[in-house]
């Protein structure tokens, strides 16, 4: 079993940053592919971005160039850095953590409950 925790949340302006952290235990994350996911209020949960094992990173269209996903195995953490936020990247961010890369909900094992992120001015 695997705990996931996400930290880092909170109310910003669009165009501002905000780094995400979800700290892994019970296990070691090592033997994980690590995902973000977000989920708007009346919306379905989508991926926002994964990273393999090889830390090999992969992002949803609307982040690419914006978001960074990284993962600290010796930390057992995995980062979300979040930068030119806009008012549509608000939603509550989980990661989780799977045996095999996916972009669907499906793909993860665990989940962690979850870090508020909201854009307004």
């Amino acid at each position: 079993q695997v705990q996931l925790v996400e930290s880092g949340g909170g109310l910003v302006q669009p165009g501002d940053s905000l780094r995400l952290s979800c700290a892994a235990s019970g296990r070691t994350i090592r033997s994980y592919t690590m995902g973000w996911f977000r989920q708007a209020p009346g919306k379905e949960r989508e991926f926002v971005a994964a990273i393999t094992l090889t830390k090999s990173a992969y992002y949803t269209n609307s982040v690419k160039g914006r978001f960074t996903i990284s993962r600290d195995n010796a930390k057992n953490t995995v980062y979300l850095q979040m930068n030119s936020l806009k008012p549509e990247d608000a939603a509550v961010y989980n990661c989780a953590a799977g045996g095999r890369l996916g972009v669907k909900p499906n793909d993860y094992d665990y989940w962690g409950q979850g870090t508020q992120v909201t854009v307004s001015s």
